[in-house]
């Protein structure tokens, strides 16, 4: 178990998990990337609770606390492509597994409520593999702060997938209202030059939500000022630098901030 969160059993939907916790205020639903809870993530998760939000991280994939290697990714993305709880190549509508983590979000915000917390919903934030999960989670009402990282499925395998939302388009319309009556914003992180989370994704969000989404594109192009590897992918955790002035520090800080000014 990650150190310094409580594990919890949670079922929704007849399916049972294990949801790691830590931290106390309003609620964020952490999803982790491909190939699971590894060091690098449980760290993001603990920055995100010290800042003073109520984590609650579920078990999706691989096994906890491992350590990312490219042999343990590409076993974990093989299980992915095969299982029934992710569609890694649609295009209109979101992976099955989206049911189970918006029961999930639904139930933090009900917990962090009945704890006294004044809170006006729950936030978000999936990577990689989860990235657009954020978007049907924002489906609900209850979520406030959806933050989209690196989102990469469907997987890019044609132009039309690669600006494609991996959401269906009834739920988009509701995205759309909530932006519009609501003031939903939805923030998306990406490097540059990341071709599993291609540029066109982020400028279809950008057409489709106007000001509702908020884009943060860090450079990753050769000579980019940071030294930032062009292979870089994943923004709050692997690739994750905690240095003053670094572009993922910067980009933390922007979503710690977001959290803060759309829960609290």
């Amino acid at each position: 178990m990650p150190a310094g969160f409580e594990r919890q059993t949670k079922t929704f939907l007849g399916t049972t998990r294990d949801v790691y916790y830590r931290g106390d205020g309003p609620g964020v639903v952490l999803m982790h990337e491909i190939p699971g809870i590894t060091p690098e993530v449980a760290e993001a998760a603990r920055r995100i609770a010290d800042a003073g939000f109520r984590v609650a991280m579920a078990d999706l994939f691989g096994t906890v606390d491992k350590a990312f290697s490219p042999a343990y990714s590409m076993k974990q993305i093989a299980r992915a492509c095969i299982s029934r709880e992710f569609h890694v190549l649609a295009r209109n509508g979101a992976s099955p597994i989206t049911k189970w983590l918006r029961a999930l979000a639904r139930d933090l915000y009900d917990e962090t409520l009945a704890a006294g917390v004044d809170a006006r919903g729950v936030g978000c934030l999936g990577m990689c593999l989860t990235g657009n999960f954020g978007l049907a989670l924002a489906v609900d009402p209850w979520v406030r702060a959806p933050v989209l990282s690196q989102p990469s499925l469907p997987f890019g395998v044609s132009p039309s997938h690669r600006s494609a939302l991996h959401l269906s388009g009834e739920d988009l319309v509701t995205l759309k209202r909530r932006g519009q009556d609501e003031n939903l914003r939805i923030m998306g992180l990406r490097f540059t030059e990341d071709p599993l989370c291609p540029a066109g994704r982020f400028r279809r969000l950008e057409r489709e939500l106007g000001d509702a989404f908020v884009p943060i594109e860090i450079d990753s192009a050769k000579g980019n000022p940071h030294g930032v590897s062009r292979t870089a992918h994943s923004v709050l955790a692997l690739d994750f630098l905690d240095q003053d002035g670094h572009p993922t520090r910067q980009a933390l800080d922007r979503v710690l901030a977001f959290f803060g000014e759309e829960l609290r």
